[in-house]
């Protein structure tokens, strides 16, 4: 598989996918909701920087050294839009890789997530042959930290104030999993 190759992938209520223009709408909904936002590197998102993006994730190659690539959570049964997940392979270890996800709130606390991020884990290890993923999570955010441990990731640090984050310092955790870590506790799964 090249670098810019990404054929989709399907969960029983998910495709992940690249963004389109038909996105938009969507995207900015959950973009510009302050709790969805809580967590992440962003406050907000106008239209123009909303199509700027959709734009540059729509042909950003997949599995690129240091370039992190955002893909749409659609619903199979409606075709909605209800999130995105990020996968960046790192630039100086190209065998590991950094997981993220963010999901619209009417679609929270419902699987969906965890769903979603196991297809792309599964497929960063099976096709993109990493060795390692991790994922980091701001220690109040608990769902995003149960999210990785119902993966099966590990807490591999706790990092205290690491990092200044919307006016504070902040506590950030560490999740990793390895490639045979990941194909032992999913063996038999499709």
């Amino acid at each position: 598989m090249t670098l810019d190759t990404f054929p989709g992938l399907t969960s029983p209520r998910l495709k992940i996918r690249r963004f389109d223009d038909a996105d938009v709408s969507a995207f900015l909904a959950y973009r510009n909701d302050a709790e969805v936002a809580r967590f992440q590197s962003w406050n907000c998102c106008s239209e123009e920087e909303a199509r700027q993006f959709i734009e540059e994730m729509k042909t950003l190659p997949c599995g690129e050294p240091g370039k992190g690539l955002q893909l749409a959570i659609e619903m199979t049964d409606t075709s909605a839009l209800i999130g995105d997940c990020y996968l960046e392979v790192d630039s100086r270890e190209p065998r590991q890789a950094e997981i993220g996800f963010t999901l619209a709130r009417p679609y929270q606390k419902q699987g969906f997530a965890t769903e979603a991020i196991a297809a792309v884990v599964g497929y960063a290890f099976q096709e993109l042959d990493m060795h390692r993923i991790v994922g980091r999570a701001d220690c109040r955010n608990i769902a995003s930290a149960a999210l990785m441990e119902r993966l099966g990731m590990r807490r591999e640090g706790y990092h205290l104030q690491s990092y200044w984050f919307k006016g504070e310092w902040t506590d950030e955790y560490l999740y990793a999993i390895l490639k045979d870590e990941w194909l032992k506790k999913n063996r038999g799964a499709t």
